[in-house]
Protein backbone atom coordinates (compact mmCIF):
# COMPACT_ATOMS: atom_id res chain seq x y z
CA UNK A 1 0.00 0.00 0.00
CA UNK A 2 1.20 3.30 -0.96
CA UNK A 3 1.95 6.12 1.70
CA UNK A 4 0.86 9.60 0.97
CA UNK A 5 3.19 11.97 3.27
CA UNK A 6 1.13 15.12 4.10
CA UNK A 7 1.05 17.71 6.85
CA UNK A 8 -2.02 18.15 8.39
CA UNK A 9 -1.44 21.91 10.70
CA UNK A 10 -0.68 24.11 7.32
CA UNK A 11 -4.33 22.89 5.45
CA UNK A 12 -6.36 23.28 8.62
CA UNK A 13 -4.35 26.87 9.53
CA UNK A 14 -3.32 26.23 12.67
CA UNK A 15 -1.45 24.09 14.91
CA UNK A 16 -3.62 22.87 17.47
CA UNK A 17 -6.89 21.61 15.74
CA UNK A 18 -10.03 19.45 17.31
CA UNK A 19 -12.72 18.25 14.79
CA UNK A 20 -15.57 15.90 15.15
CA UNK A 21 -15.62 14.11 12.18
CA UNK A 22 -19.24 13.15 10.68
CA UNK A 23 -18.72 11.29 7.49
CA UNK A 24 -20.78 8.24 5.31
CA UNK A 25 -16.97 6.65 5.74
CA UNK A 26 -13.72 6.94 6.64
CA UNK A 27 -12.05 8.44 3.55
CA UNK A 28 -8.53 9.63 4.01
CA UNK A 29 -6.19 7.54 2.75
CA UNK A 30 -2.54 5.17 4.36
CA UNK A 31 -0.70 8.42 5.09
CA UNK A 32 1.83 9.99 8.36
CA UNK A 33 2.03 13.56 8.95
CA UNK A 34 4.71 15.24 11.41
CA UNK A 35 1.54 15.95 13.60
CA UNK A 36 0.63 14.05 16.72
CA UNK A 37 -2.89 12.55 16.32
CA UNK A 38 -5.74 11.27 19.44
CA UNK A 39 -8.37 9.51 17.38
CA UNK A 40 -12.03 8.77 19.55
CA UNK A 41 -14.02 6.56 17.36
CA UNK A 42 -17.72 7.66 18.04
CA UNK A 43 -19.52 5.17 15.52
CA UNK A 44 -17.95 3.10 12.60
CA UNK A 45 -16.04 -0.43 12.72
CA UNK A 46 -13.67 -1.94 10.10
CA UNK A 47 -9.85 -2.07 10.60
CA UNK A 48 -6.96 -0.09 11.18
CA UNK A 49 -3.49 -0.07 10.10
CA UNK A 50 -0.66 1.68 11.94
CA UNK A 51 2.43 0.93 11.19
CA UNK A 52 2.93 -2.79 10.55
CA UNK A 53 -0.42 -3.63 13.33
CA UNK A 54 -3.75 -4.65 11.40
CA UNK A 55 -6.40 -4.82 14.11
CA UNK A 56 -10.33 -4.63 14.12
CA UNK A 57 -11.65 -1.04 15.32
CA UNK A 58 -15.33 0.18 16.76
CA UNK A 59 -17.34 2.37 18.31
CA UNK A 60 -15.16 3.17 21.56
CA UNK A 61 -11.48 2.84 20.02
CA UNK A 62 -8.98 5.26 20.95
CA UNK A 63 -5.54 5.60 19.89
CA UNK A 64 -2.66 8.14 20.38
CA UNK A 65 -0.30 8.39 16.66
CA UNK A 66 2.83 9.81 16.73
CA UNK A 67 4.69 12.12 14.60
CA UNK A 68 5.59 10.04 11.37
CA UNK A 69 3.96 6.95 11.60
CA UNK A 70 1.48 6.08 8.75
CA UNK A 71 -1.74 5.24 9.76
CA UNK A 72 -5.07 4.47 8.22
CA UNK A 73 -8.60 3.63 9.23
CA UNK A 74 -10.96 1.36 6.84
CA UNK A 75 -14.84 0.37 7.22
CA UNK A 76 -15.38 -3.03 6.11
CA UNK A 77 -16.85 -3.62 2.63
CA UNK A 78 -20.51 -4.16 4.04
CA UNK A 79 -20.33 -0.76 6.03
CA UNK A 80 -19.97 1.09 2.57
CA UNK A 81 -23.10 -0.39 1.40
CA UNK A 82 -25.23 0.80 4.40
CA UNK A 83 -27.26 4.32 4.14
CA UNK A 84 -27.74 4.26 7.85
CA UNK A 85 -24.50 3.64 8.87
CA UNK A 86 -21.65 6.88 9.44
CA UNK A 87 -18.25 7.07 10.41
CA UNK A 88 -17.78 9.50 13.40
CA UNK A 89 -15.01 10.39 15.52
CA UNK A 90 -13.26 13.06 17.46
CA UNK A 91 -9.82 13.44 16.74
CA UNK A 92 -7.38 16.21 17.65
CA UNK A 93 -4.08 17.32 16.16
CA UNK A 94 -1.20 18.92 17.40
CA UNK A 95 2.44 19.73 16.48
CA UNK A 96 5.31 19.17 18.54
CA UNK A 97 6.60 22.92 17.59
CA UNK A 98 3.82 24.73 19.61
CA UNK A 99 5.97 23.29 22.75
CA UNK A 100 9.71 25.21 23.22
CA UNK A 101 12.71 23.01 23.91
CA UNK A 102 12.96 24.56 27.11
CA UNK A 103 9.52 22.62 27.99
CA UNK A 104 11.27 18.91 27.02
CA UNK A 105 13.72 19.66 29.21
CA UNK A 106 12.06 21.05 32.40
CA UNK A 107 11.76 18.07 35.09
CA UNK A 108 8.20 18.37 35.24
CA UNK A 109 7.67 17.21 31.62
CA UNK A 110 9.61 14.27 31.42
CA UNK A 111 6.61 12.09 31.71
CA UNK A 112 4.97 13.55 28.75
CA UNK A 113 8.39 13.79 26.61
CA UNK A 114 8.61 10.23 27.24
CA UNK A 115 5.19 9.29 26.36
CA UNK A 116 5.54 11.36 23.01
CA UNK A 117 8.61 9.11 22.26
CA UNK A 118 6.64 5.85 23.26
CA UNK A 119 4.14 7.49 20.65
CA UNK A 120 6.13 5.91 17.65
CA UNK A 121 5.12 3.22 17.85
CA UNK A 122 1.28 4.02 18.01
CA UNK A 123 -0.69 3.58 21.60
CA UNK A 124 -3.90 2.04 22.08
CA UNK A 125 -5.78 4.06 25.23
CA UNK A 126 -8.29 1.34 27.23
CA UNK A 127 -10.19 1.01 30.73
CA UNK A 128 -10.59 4.65 33.37
CA UNK A 129 -7.94 6.28 31.28
CA UNK A 130 -10.13 5.86 27.74
CA UNK A 131 -13.37 7.08 29.52
CA UNK A 132 -11.38 9.83 31.24
CA UNK A 133 -9.90 11.08 28.32
CA UNK A 134 -13.14 10.80 26.02
CA UNK A 135 -14.71 13.20 28.27
CA UNK A 136 -12.11 15.99 28.16
CA UNK A 137 -12.65 15.99 24.49
CA UNK A 138 -15.90 15.91 24.27
CA UNK A 139 -15.80 19.36 26.24
CA UNK A 140 -12.94 20.25 24.58
CA UNK A 141 -14.90 20.61 21.73
CA UNK A 142 -17.16 23.92 23.26
CA UNK A 143 -13.94 25.17 24.69
CA UNK A 144 -11.97 28.35 22.39
CA UNK A 145 -9.07 30.38 22.55
CA UNK A 146 -6.24 28.93 25.31
CA UNK A 147 -9.19 27.16 26.97
CA UNK A 148 -8.22 24.71 24.59
CA UNK A 149 -4.12 24.45 25.12
CA UNK A 150 -4.93 24.17 28.78
CA UNK A 151 -7.62 21.39 27.56
CA UNK A 152 -5.06 19.63 25.91
CA UNK A 153 -2.50 19.67 28.79
CA UNK A 154 -5.15 17.98 30.73
CA UNK A 155 -4.94 15.08 28.26
CA UNK A 156 -1.42 14.89 27.92
CA UNK A 157 -1.08 14.50 31.77
CA UNK A 158 -3.40 11.92 32.45
CA UNK A 159 -2.43 9.92 29.35
CA UNK A 160 1.38 10.30 30.59
CA UNK A 161 0.49 8.95 33.59
CA UNK A 162 -1.50 6.02 32.33
CA UNK A 163 -0.56 2.27 32.84
CA UNK A 164 -3.93 1.81 30.99
CA UNK A 165 -1.91 1.65 27.44
CA UNK A 166 -0.97 -1.08 25.06
CA UNK A 167 1.83 -0.14 22.13
CA UNK A 168 0.34 -0.75 18.30
CA UNK A 169 3.28 -1.66 16.20
CA UNK A 170 5.87 -4.39 17.11
CA UNK A 171 8.93 -4.02 18.83
CA UNK A 172 11.73 -2.39 17.08
CA UNK A 173 9.46 -0.96 14.08
CA UNK A 174 10.53 1.29 12.09
CA UNK A 175 8.10 2.69 9.26
CA UNK A 176 9.29 1.91 5.60
CA UNK A 177 8.47 5.24 3.87
CA UNK A 178 11.01 4.49 0.47
CA UNK A 179 7.75 4.04 -1.20
CA UNK A 180 6.09 7.01 -0.22
CA UNK A 181 4.45 9.92 -2.20
CA UNK A 182 4.38 12.77 -1.27
CA UNK A 183 0.49 14.35 -0.84
CA UNK A 184 0.19 16.91 -3.83
CA UNK A 185 -2.24 19.59 -1.43
CA UNK A 186 0.66 19.54 1.48
CA UNK A 187 2.62 22.23 -0.94
CA UNK A 188 0.07 23.70 -1.79
CA UNK A 189 -0.87 24.66 2.00
CA UNK A 190 2.75 25.56 2.28
CA UNK A 191 2.72 28.52 -0.83
CA UNK A 192 -0.34 29.68 0.63
CA UNK A 193 0.86 30.10 4.41
CA UNK A 194 3.92 31.94 2.43
CA UNK A 195 2.24 33.95 -0.63
CA UNK A 196 -1.40 34.82 0.28
CA UNK A 197 -0.19 38.40 0.25
CA UNK A 198 0.46 37.89 -3.16
CA UNK A 199 -2.24 37.34 -5.85
CA UNK A 200 -2.43 34.02 -6.23
CA UNK A 201 -4.00 32.88 -9.56
CA UNK A 202 -5.77 28.76 -9.88
CA UNK A 203 -3.31 27.86 -12.59
CA UNK A 204 -0.75 28.83 -10.77
CA UNK A 205 -1.76 26.72 -7.51
CA UNK A 206 -2.79 23.96 -10.28
CA UNK A 207 0.62 23.93 -11.12
CA UNK A 208 2.12 23.31 -7.39
CA UNK A 209 0.26 19.99 -7.60
CA UNK A 210 0.78 19.33 -11.09
CA UNK A 211 -2.74 18.96 -11.53
CA UNK A 212 -5.37 20.74 -14.15
CA UNK A 213 -6.81 23.91 -12.77
CA UNK A 214 -10.15 21.39 -12.97
CA UNK A 215 -8.86 18.35 -11.53
CA UNK A 216 -6.68 20.38 -8.49
CA UNK A 217 -10.73 22.09 -7.78
CA UNK A 218 -12.09 18.28 -7.53
CA UNK A 219 -9.14 16.86 -5.46
CA UNK A 220 -8.80 19.89 -3.02
CA UNK A 221 -12.67 19.76 -2.34
CA UNK A 222 -12.80 16.26 -1.60
CA UNK A 223 -9.96 15.94 0.50
CA UNK A 224 -10.92 19.79 2.98
CA UNK A 225 -14.99 19.83 2.03
CA UNK A 226 -14.35 23.66 0.97
CA UNK A 227 -13.13 25.17 -2.52
CA UNK A 228 -9.79 26.45 -2.66
CA UNK A 229 -10.34 30.00 -2.54
CA UNK A 230 -12.86 29.14 1.18
CA UNK A 231 -9.51 28.39 2.02
CA UNK A 232 -7.55 31.03 0.93
CA UNK A 233 -9.87 33.44 2.46
CA UNK A 234 -9.94 31.51 5.11
CA UNK A 235 -5.99 31.96 5.92
CA UNK A 236 -5.66 35.62 4.65
CA UNK A 237 -9.26 36.66 7.10
CA UNK A 238 -6.83 34.68 10.14
CA UNK A 239 -3.51 36.96 9.17
CA UNK A 240 -5.96 39.90 8.93
CA UNK A 241 -7.13 38.91 12.56
CA UNK A 242 -3.76 39.26 14.01
CA UNK A 243 -2.61 42.10 12.01
CA UNK A 244 -5.59 43.82 13.92
CA UNK A 245 -4.45 43.45 17.41
CA UNK A 246 -0.59 43.52 17.23
CA UNK A 247 -0.27 46.04 14.92
CA UNK A 248 -1.85 49.77 14.25
CA UNK A 249 -2.16 49.21 10.69
CA UNK A 250 -5.16 50.95 9.27
CA UNK A 251 -8.19 48.83 7.72
CA UNK A 252 -7.00 49.25 4.35
CA UNK A 253 -3.54 48.49 5.07
CA UNK A 254 -4.37 45.53 6.54
CA UNK A 255 -6.67 44.63 3.66
CA UNK A 256 -3.54 45.39 1.07
CA UNK A 257 -1.55 43.27 2.88
CA UNK A 258 -3.83 40.09 3.35
CA UNK A 259 -4.16 39.72 -0.60
CA UNK A 260 -7.13 42.27 -1.05
CA UNK A 261 -7.30 44.77 -3.66
CA UNK A 262 -10.20 46.67 -2.27
CA UNK A 263 -11.29 47.33 1.40
CA UNK A 264 -15.21 46.51 0.67
CA UNK A 265 -14.49 43.05 -0.48
CA UNK A 266 -11.89 42.52 2.60
CA UNK A 267 -14.87 44.20 5.31
CA UNK A 268 -17.39 41.79 3.21
CA UNK A 269 -15.21 38.33 3.91
CA UNK A 270 -14.13 39.54 6.97
CA UNK A 271 -17.15 39.90 8.40
CA UNK A 272 -18.81 36.57 6.40
CA UNK A 273 -15.34 34.29 8.36
CA UNK A 274 -15.17 35.90 11.49
CA UNK A 275 -18.85 37.09 12.61
CA UNK A 276 -17.41 40.67 13.13
CA UNK A 277 -16.42 44.11 10.71
CA UNK A 278 -12.70 44.55 11.26
CA UNK A 279 -13.46 47.71 13.68
CA UNK A 280 -15.58 45.40 16.20
CA UNK A 281 -13.15 43.27 16.49
CA UNK A 282 -9.88 45.25 16.73
CA UNK A 283 -11.76 47.39 19.55
CA UNK A 284 -13.05 43.46 21.37
CA UNK A 285 -9.11 41.81 21.47
CA UNK A 286 -11.14 38.88 20.36
CA UNK A 287 -9.21 35.85 19.26
CA UNK A 288 -10.45 33.16 17.05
Amino acid sequence: MRIVQTEITPGINSHLSLIERDESFFKAPFHFHPEFELVYILESYGKRIIGDSIEPFSAGDMVFIGSGLPHIWQNDEIFYKRADLKAKAIVLYFNKNIFSPVFFQMKETSKVNEFFQNASRGIKINGRTKEEVSQKLKALLKKKNFEKIIGLFEILHILSLSDEIDFITSDGYRAQLEHSEIDRLSEVYKYVQKNFKENISLTAIANISNLTPQSFCRLFKKRTGKSFVEYLNEVRISAACRYLLDTDWTVSEIAYNCGYKTVSNFNKLFKSISGFSPKVYRESGLII
